[in-house]
């Protein structure tokens, strides 16, 4: 089955087309089910309607928000995805090493493997949301809506991007990470990541952090608004180092309290405020990804690691 966002990457200079993706996908012999993502859409229940006649690979060809609109559905089923990625981040497709190149991207669908990632589970209130990126508390959630509106080329939000910015106060933050230790500060945003990289390329973790049975967990207590932005525009990147003042945690659970309440949102999806567990739920998302790249054999590494 494939399911098409015919908005995701509208920025782009050149939007992916749906005949496009069918017309490469049928050189591999992929001849799918299209299911257009459109306003109130019922996604779940296609994909729910498709698991019963018993179609297993799911195929996104959209950004972040579409894939992981799938994925909390097939999250503990028998389903894979498949990543198209061409939206205006793709941090998932980044995470998992699948390319933006639309004949790559397709390849991997036949040549590729399949492999079991991670999903974090976050409870606000009456609601049990699955994600797959990142969850957030506090002035990332508030700024949200502005700042991804600016970010699709609404750019008349950007004055109600920085009036929030500035007017947003810091809130007592209280985790408790694991059920052991608690830390308690003033601030203004945690993040727990269940991917590699969030927002603009950041990079809060491992490249294999998608299935290591943890969440990053990401304090930012000591930093300004204008640190913040800061992180915001500009991101850190692969390869450089984190800043000391944000307190980096590695768990399987975190329970947060905010005085005043902050807003919650996972994978951009607004759950509420106040309080909210994150666990993570282990490889229960099957997802195809590409081939490792090629390495020295065991073997050579042994004789290396012996020669050293």
């Amino acid at each position: 089955m494939l399911i098409f966002n015919p908005s995701a990457g509208a920025t782009r200079g050149s939007p992916i087309e749906l005949v496009d993706v069918i017309h490469e996908m049928q050189t591999w012999k992929l001849v799918p089910d299209t299911f257009l993502v459109e306003a109130g859409c019922d996604l779940p229940g296609a994909i729910q309607d498709a698991l019963g006649r018993g179609i297993r690979l799911f195929v996104v060809c959209g950004g972040d928000g579409t894939i992981s609109a799938a994925a909390r559905t097939l999250a503990g089923t028998r389903g894979a995805l498949g990543i198209i990625p061409s939206g205006t981040q793709n941090n998932t497709a980044l995470s998992l090493g699948i390319p933006t190149d639309l004949p790559a991207a397709i390849a991997i669908l036949r040549t590729g493997r399949r492999i079991k990632v991670d999903v974090g589970m976050a409870a606000c209130g009456n609601m049990n949301t699955p994600f797959l990126e990142v969850c957030s508390v506090g002035l990332v959630s508030t700024l949200f809506p502005s700042a991804d509106d600016v970010q699709h080329g609404n750019l008349a939000r950007a004055r109600d991007f920085l009036t929030t910015l500035v007017s947003s106060p810091p809130a007592e933050i209280r985790l408790v990470l694991d059920n052991k230790q608690e830390v308690r500060n003033l601030g203004h945003v945690v993040l727990v990541s269940n991917m590699p990289f969030i927002g603009l390329h950041y990079q809060v973790g491992s490249a294999a952090s998608f299935n290591d049975g943890l969440l990053d967990v990401l304090f930012f207590a000591d930093l300004s608004k204008l640190d913040l932005l800061s992180y915001a525009f500009q991101g850190v990147g692969a390869g450089k180092p984190e800043d000391p003042r944000i307190e980096h945690y590695h768990v399987r659970r975190v329970d947060i309290d905010t005085q005043p309440a902050m807003p919650i949102m996972a994978d951009g999806n607004a759950l509420g405020e106040g309080r909210v567990r994150i666990e993570v739920r282990r490889r229960v998302l099957a997802v195809m990804v590409g081939q490792p790249a090629p390495g020295p054999s065991e073997s050579e590494a042994q004789t290396h690691a012996a020669a050293g």
